[in-house]
């Protein structure tokens, strides 16, 4: 029962702790660009390499 009463504030800390993260990074606009880096990857804009003869 005492490992309850240690156990219960830490647990609510990190929840807490996580919500003030995800509401820090909804602000600072962590999440506007969805489709920018599943889009950026089907981009190909590498150089062939030249050979040398």
């Amino acid at each position: 029962m005492t490992g309850l009463a240690f156990l219960i504030p830490i647990a609510l800390g990190m929840g807490l702790l996580g919500l003030v993260a995800f509401l820090w990074s909804m602000r600072e606009g962590q999440y506007d660009d969805m489709d920018g880096a599943a889009n950026r990857i089907l981009i190909d804009d590498d150089e062939p390499l030249e050979e040398d003869a």
